[in-house]
């Protein structure tokens, strides 16, 4: 019997929540009846979108954490178990990519702020979902840039390929404590991280010329993979990446 895609009775927290991706899928989930917990650096951000999914009929929790420092997560997670006595799901999303440019080039700050946020800040919401929860599922966001060359994004690249790593240990880890972990690989999707890309017409085509669909992605259309795996229809799926790029890496 297949299960029906929903999320009800089930409790969500969503990391770089307040725009494009991870606000597409906290909307998602909210919409199919997750409560959502949403987190980023920057609290207005994240009241202005806890507020669309309330308008909507939906429940959000909107609390401002920095992913890369540990007790920040830790007190993230404890005020989720406080409000809602449980937590069934995370979406590790909260990303950034602070040079663009030769991968030699890179300065130790940019290099040490992208693992932090990319690498660290995804590990330390893991472990603090995992130790919290009785079973659920992590979907972790990479990129495709972590599957192949990323030049002149290359840090970046390289932060993707260890959030594959990382969801690929985790689930042979995790399994037998009935936690699922999942990661979705991106294209080039149109949001405020990816604008540079988008507006700049010859790296926009270098993208789109080479996609089987002819054209770049919008956040809606990662949040419906994300809340597949994070919802029972995934139940036998773990250590699995889904690459959504419109056919970009079968080119």
């Amino acid at each position: 019997m297949t299960a029906d895609i929903t999320l009800v009775d089930k409790v969500i927290v969503v990391t770089g929540a307040s725009r494009g991706i991870g606000a597409a899928i906290a909307t998602a989930a909210a919409n199919v009846g997750a409560s959502v917990v949403l987190a980023s650096r920057k609290q207005e951000g994240l009241d202005a979108v806890a507020e669309q999914i309330r308008a909507q009929g939906g429940i959000a929790l909107p609390i401002a954490t920095h992913t890369g420092q540990p007790k920040a997560v830790d007190a993230l997670f404890e005020a989720v178990i406080g409000e809602f006595g449980a937590v069934h799901g995370l979406v590790n999303n909260a990303a950034t990519n602070v040079y663009f440019g030769p991968l030699l080039g890179i300065d130790e700050a940019a290099w040490d702020k992208t693992f932090e946020v990319n690498v660290k800040g995804y590990f330390n919401a893991a472990r603090a979902f995992a130790t919290r929860t009785k079973g659920g599922s992590i979907v972790n966001i990479a990129s495709i840039s972590g599957m192949r060359a990323a030049p002149l994004q290359g840090v970046y690249g390289m932060t993707k390929a260890a959030v594959i790593s990382m969801t690929q240990s985790l689930a042979v880890e995790l399994g037998p404590g009935n936690i699922r972990v999942n990661a979705i690989a991106p294209g080039l999707v149109e949001t405020r991280f990816a604008q540079s890309l988008v507006d700049d017409d010859e790296m926009r085509k270098h993208f789109v010329d080479r996609t089987a669909l002819g054209r770049h992605g919008q956040p809606d259309e990662i949040a419906g993979a994300a809340v597949y795996l994070l919802s029972e229809a995934a139940s036998y799926m773990t250590g699995q990446v889904m690459v959504l790029d419109g056919g970009m890496t079968a080119t």
